[in-house]
């Protein structure tokens, strides 16, 4: 429980600055308010260093005379000449006006169009080109996070206190990075210093000061400055300032609907800059505030970057509720210009100003390069500066050694992070800890200090027991090594402990046996992983007193992109007619006992398969196995249940289907050919620490499969299967703004030659008749039984799920701003001999930000099947 937010309450320790030179003081307003991270920044040298949280600012200065500007949003800025003399501190407090606002000098007619939309239009368009004017640049970086929880479910609170954890204690982390950022989007991370308490190790300020509200979205949050920020926001003027020596715009950044994924509040823009000054902003997400600020200042001519970001978090989780800051102070600015992008033309709003004829002959400048149209002279539209912009872009990725390859990240840790010692941080914190901090600072470390004590203790006792065999680790897993990468272990065994009422009560054993080897490429960061595996499972039913079980032997290469694994498996066991298992056997076994419902449907398989899986790349997979197998048909054992009233009976371990008849379930022996393909056009990778990764959310993935069943392989060919299915699919989601999202699922396919088909080899369908939804928002069907359309014909099927920004009860802000979702779903499937079969459907999700809730019904032909209520997990949640 110590760790209850291990992301967001890292401890650390600092003493304050106590010695060397500088300036210092505090920041409030002409009120006597506090300014809390207001920007200090000195123009001589082109640095600064943020206030803290109670408007007290120190930096570290050498002898001399500096010009010091003090910023804070919605206040006059100051421009102070300051003295620093060897080896004193020069105190300078520092009081700031209300800014005044000039309004622009327009004339007001009825239906005049508000300055702020040129404003933003012109913006808007140099988006693009403030992301890519810096061809590389380098900043030192300070983060520091500081939370604490503000309330908890009433019987946790002693508990978190036995865990050191208090109410209302400030928690705080601290880092200090070295970042440089290079085009297209590589950024190589350094972190100089960490000062921490636990296992935490999350104090990477790059997710904090590489949010460009230049992007489109900000964690799919869309951005003020995004193409489509007209469809999302209105923008009203609100006055001009000089700050600077340039004149700043405020414009006001109102949501069209409020809610999540929109901001609500303050950008300011620089005139003819077009670039950002300053932003303050909120919003929400997954119903946590979200609170942002930035304040920019000029690192090089025309380049405007951030000095001091603020975030504020909050929100409430299951009765705990927490508050964390995070401070981000970027200085030490080296920048180099993206000399392609040199000349800055001036832009035209064709909306409301007059485009001048162009002097130039259409024939001159079709003949012209990109980058000399954007370099030419003559002022531009702004949808023809945008329209250039994205052409340059496109043709500067096509030049990299690997186009496909958009993003870089690059994170290591200085040796000596860990061990940096207090004269270290005194010289390089930028921003004096508050009292609330340095309380917090001596309670973790006296607590530090009490931990590590125990842990020298126990630590070799502790890590001797973990190796050896304890009683229920059977039922539980867990893996004992013998070095030279081999293990053993016992697999999560007590989920197979379930009923079923073809084997009655059941148990199971899982283990495994596993050698694995790493081999350091040349690159020494990519590693080759050869594994060797051996997965034998037993199962025993007590009504049918048989035993079954199964070994797979496996062998897998695992390369930096690629990879194959191949192997055998055999034995004798059960399985469900769908091989998909569309019901949980720990969910059968509840239904069978409260409610008398046998749901799962199986049949058992003595059988040897040969397979062979090939990534190709993250795009390309293929796959082959052959199967030669005996099957038999099992029935009903056992009419045990919980559920004892008589007009209520178990029904038979052979599904009812509209098209199969009890030849299809008749014992039978089959010779299995199987070949499949995955593909992903279009997939685009990313690369960390020099390895890559797929980044797949615009690329669909498709996937098709031929089977044959061939007779002639089989003694008893009376009863050999005997078939030719060819299946196509594709799986996709599509986000369309924040309006919504679509996630789709659709399957086709056909038996060419249907001579004899079992029921195992049907194509079967993601059916559902329990209460439970299954994960995925277009994995399986709602309503529809397990297996009465299942088919050897031909067959469409489709799974569709649209997820509202607002709907219905998400008119109401409130409940937006909560999180909660509303989706719509709608899922139909046809095959040669069924009806017509629709679902139709309403959930609310997100709800307690972990669940949903759905209600539906499923047609026949247009007539009523059956519908009722679905339970399952927020859609946002993965699982794997």
């Amino acid at each position: 429980m110590r760790f209850l937010f291990p992301a967001l309450l890292s401890l650390f320790i600092f003493p304050s600055f106590l010695n060397g030179q500088g300036i210092r003081g505090k920041l409030t307003s002409n009120e006597g308010e506090v300014l809390p991270f207001a920007s200090v920044f000195v123009r001589n040298i082109g640095d600064g260093v943020p206030a803290n949280e109670e408007g007290y600012y120190e930096m570290r200065l050498d002898e001399g005379l500096y010009d010091v500007y003090f910023q804070f949003l919605g206040y006059k800025s100051r421009i102070e000449t300051i003295a620093v003399k060897a080896g004193e501190w020069t105190t300078f407090d520092v009081v700031l006006e209300p800014q005044i606002y000039t309004l622009e000098q327009v004339e007001v007619k009825a239906g005049a169009e508000d300055p702020a939309l040129t404003i933003m239009r012109k913006a808007i368009a140099k988006a693009k080109y403030h992301r890519l004017q810096l061809q590389q640049y380098e900043m030192m970086v300070y983060l520091k996070g500081t939370g604490q929880l503000t309330d908890a479910p009433f019987f946790m609170k002693k508990t978190l206190e036995k865990e050191g954890l208090n109410l209302n204690e400030a928690y705080t982390s601290e880092s200090v990075s070295r970042i440089k950022f290079s085009l297209p989007d590589k950024i190589e991370e350094e972190v100089i210093s960490i000062r921490t308490n636990g296992e935490n190790q999350n104090t990477s300020p790059a997710p904090y000061i590489q949010t460009s509200f230049y992007q489109e979205k900000i964690n799919e949050i869309i951005s003020p400055l995004s193409r489509a920020a007209f469809q999302y926001y209105r923008f009203r003027y609100e006055g001009s300032f000089f700050d600077n020596e340039v004149m700043v715009n405020k414009i006001r950044v109102i949501p069209r609907s409020k809610g999540e994924r929109v901001f609500d509040g303050y950008i300011y823009i620089i005139e003819d800059l077009w670039a950002i000054h300053s932003l303050d902003l909120k919003t929400s997400l997954l119903g946590f505030q979200i609170e942002a600020k930035q304040q920019y200042a000029p690192v090089a001519e025309n380049v405007w970057m951030p000095l001091t970001h603020t975030y504020r978090f909050s929100g409430k989780f299951f009765g705990f509720a927490g508050e964390f800051k995070y401070l981000a102070s970027t200085r030490d600015y080296q920048v180099t210009l993206n000399p392609d992008l040199a000349h800055t033309p001036t832009l035209i709003d064709e909306k409301i100003e007059e485009v001048p004829t162009q002097e130039t002959t259409q024939a001159v400048i079709s003949g012209m390069s990109t980058l000399e149209k954007l370099n030419s002279e003559e002022p531009k539209t702004r949808k023809e500066y945008r329209k250039l912009l994205n052409e340059y872009e496109k043709e500067m990725l096509k030049e990299q050694k690997e186009p496909e390859v958009v993003t870089e990240r690059n994170y290591s840790i200085d040796s000596l992070a860990k061990k940096r010692d207090l004269s270290y941080w005194d010289s390089i914190r930028p921003v004096p800890l508050t009292l609330k901090e340095i309380e917090g600072y001596r309670r973790d470390d006296s607590l530090a200090v009490i931990e590590a004590a125990k842990m020298s203790d126990v630590d070799s006792v502790a890590k001797k027991a973990r190796e050896k065999y304890k009683p229920l680790d059977f039922l539980f897993g867990d893996n004992y090594y013998f070095g030279n990468g081999v293990s053993v272990g016992f697999r999560q065994n007590l989920t197979k402990v379930s009923f079923n009422t073809v084997e009655g009560w059941k148990v199971g054993l899982g283990m495994f046996y596993r050698k694995q080897k790493d081999i350091k490429l040349a690159d020494s960061i990519n590693t080759i992983r050869k594994s060797f595996n051996i997965d034998p499972e037993l199962r025993y039913g007590f009504s049918s007193k048989r035993f079954y079980g199964k070994t797979n032997i496996r062998w897998s290469v695992t390369k930096p992109i690629s990879g194959y694994s191949y192997g055998v498996e055999g034995g004798r066991y059960i399985y469900q007619f769908n091989g998909e298992e569309p019901i949980n056997e720990q969910v059968n076994a509840l239904y069978s006992l409260l409610f008398r419902q046998n749901y799962m449907k199986l049949y058992e398989q003595s059988f040897a398969r040969l397979y062979w899986a090939h990534r190709v790349d993250y795009s390309f997979t293929y796959r082959v196995n052959v199967t030669i197998a005996d099957r038999r048909q099992l029935f009903n054992q056992s009419d045990y249940s919980w559920y004892n009233k008589p007009e209520r009976l178990y029904s038979p371990n052979q599904p009812e289907n509209v098209e199969a008849g009890n030849d299809s379930f008749h014992d039978h022996q089959i010779a299995k050919f199987q070949i499949g393909i995955e593909w992903r056009p279009g997939i685009k990778y990313g690369i960390r620490n020099g390895r890559k990764y797929p980044i797949s959310e615009r690329a669909p993935l498709i996937r098709a499969d031929y089977i044959k069943a061939v007779p002639s392989l089989r003694t008893q060919q009376d009863f050999a299967a005997d078939f030719d299915h060819i299946r196509l699919g594709i799986e996709h989601d599509y986000t369309f703004g924040i309006s919504g999202k679509l996630d789709f699922n659709i399957t086709g396919g056909i038996f060419l030659n249907a001579n004899q088909v079992y029921f195992p080899d049907f194509q079967h369908f993601g059916g559902n008749r329990t209460i439970f939804s299954n994960f995925g928002p277009a994995s399986n069907y709602r309503f529809m039984d397990y297996y009465k359309y299942s088919t050897s014909s031909s067959y469409v099927s489709g799974i569709f799920h649209y997820q509202f920004r607002k709907f219905l009860f998400t008119q109401l802000p409130m409940l937006r701003f909560s999180g909660v979702q509303e989706n719509i779903f709608l899922n139909y499937l046809k095959t040669e001999n069924s009806p017509h079969y629709v679902e139709v459907g309403y959930s609310l999700d997100n709800l307690f930000r972990l669940f949903r809730v759905e209600i539906g019904a499923g047609f026949e032909n247009g007539n009523y099947l059956r519908g009722g209520v679905r339970f399952g997990i927020a859609t946002f949640i993965t699982v794997q």
